[in-house]
């Protein structure tokens, strides 16, 4: 759904007050989100604009391979995500391809009878021992010959810095080979060489690293990560957190539902709110309630973003020990997460209980998930 942007009319009868409420925080993210909506329409991927979009667990992105099998689950099943998408990384990153590399690659790199093409889409079925997997995505600027035939795909990444780097990341070299398959059905060609190139954010410099294929990374590896993770959406099993890196963990989304947080949560399923977690970025939590059909906020969340409370409702608050159940709002309570609510029916009874929203794996019935609201 699009972000309901607020024009502010700037023009001659505009004054300073009008002004000055445009350039605000909140009129960029919602001019920032239309702009990406329209875009996808553009581009012809309007499905990245339904927030409950669910792939089939046969189809693989790529740029998704060898991941942390725990945090795509979540992402596959719209879990709400902890942290904003990092818009300023992805940005430069494709600025630094459009504006930078593909130039470089067709000024200095191709000579006669080589050309630089954008991207190639590569869409195809591998047979597996466990089902048939599609491998759907496009490729970063490919090197081809006067008849559009590729000769040597790139991937191209940007990171802070290059200057150590000593050999290309493991899941960038299984999305180069998920190209050279792909490219080469596709074209009826033999591909086995690719080229990934790191390019630093703060200096410019670059780094290149030549791919060969590898059948037995590319078959061991590659396509057994992609049988497993497939598996696990089939059986709709959580699965491992195996993260590549500590990085991954860090930059995670996911980090504290999975348990890697400071929150002291624990391996929890995709659906449903944290408890007590009130750091939900608003347009993450917005994706989130849209994607599922009776999705609510959870009392403490009500607090922090009020004006999503009569939009979407609110759980009760629950006492765990005589099983009361209060409004969000009927207690007085100031939103302090640290200090919960007590019980005010235990409390007439001498005891001592906090009461907390529902659990998440109770908040919604996985049955309910991804229908039209």
């Amino acid at each position: 759904m699009a972000s309901e942007h607020r024009s502010v009319p700037i023009g001659e009868q505009a004054n300073k007050s009008q002004l000055e409420r445009a350039l605000s925080s909140e009129t960029f993210r919602d001019w920032y989100q239309e702009r990406q909506y329209r875009e996808n329409i553009e581009n012809g991927t309007p499905y990245f604009n339904e927030s409950d979009h669910v792939p089939d667990p046969e189809r693989h992105s790529p740029s998704k391979l060898l991941r942390c099998h725990r945090r795509l689950f979540y992402q596959d099943y719209n879990a709400p995500e902890e942290q904003p998408d990092p818009d300023g990384i992805f940005w430069v990153g494709s600025k630094f391809e459009e504006e930078i590399i593909f130039p470089f690659l067709r000024d200095a790199v191709t000579g006669q009878n080589t050309y630089v093409q954008n991207s190639i889409w590569i869409d195809y079925t591998i047979e597996t021992s466990a089902d048939d997997l599609q491998l759907k995505g496009e490729t970063d600027p490919v090197i081809v010959d006067a008849d559009g035939s590729p000769i040597l795909p790139t991937e191209i990444k940007t990171k802070r810095s290059v200057k150590d780097l000593s050999s290309p990341n493991r899941a960038h070299r299984a999305q180069l080979h998920a190209y050279l398959v792909g490219l080469s059905e596709k074209f009826d060609i033999d591909l086995t060489t690719g080229v990934i190139l790191y390019g630093s954010r703060r200096s410019l410099d670059i780094t290149t690293f030549h791919v060969e294929f590898d059948a037995d990374f590319w078959r061991d590896i590659v396509l057994e990560w992609a049988v497993d993770h497939t598996e696990y959406r089939i059986n709709q099993r959580l699965p491992p957190a195996d993260p590549m890196t500590g990085w991954e963990c860090d930059f995670c989304s996911y980090c504290e539902r999975c348990g890697e947080g400071n929150r002291h949560f624990s391996e929890k399923g995709p659906a449903g709110l944290l408890t007590r977690f009130t750091a939900y970025p608003r347009e993450k939590l917005i994706e989130y309630l849209e994607a599922y059909s009776n999705a609510k906020l959870t009392p403490s969340l009500a607090f922090e973003y009020e004006e999503l409370a009569n939009k979407y409702g609110v759980y009760d608050w629950e006492c765990p020990q005589c099983f009361g159940t209060y409004a969000w709002d009927a207690l007085g309570w100031d939103g302090d997460v640290t200090q919960p609510p007590r019980c005010p029916r235990c409390a007439e009874d001498g005891s001592v209980s906090l009461l907390h929203g529902p659990n998440p794996d109770d908040q919604i019935n996985r049955g309910d998930k991804n229908e039209t609201k």
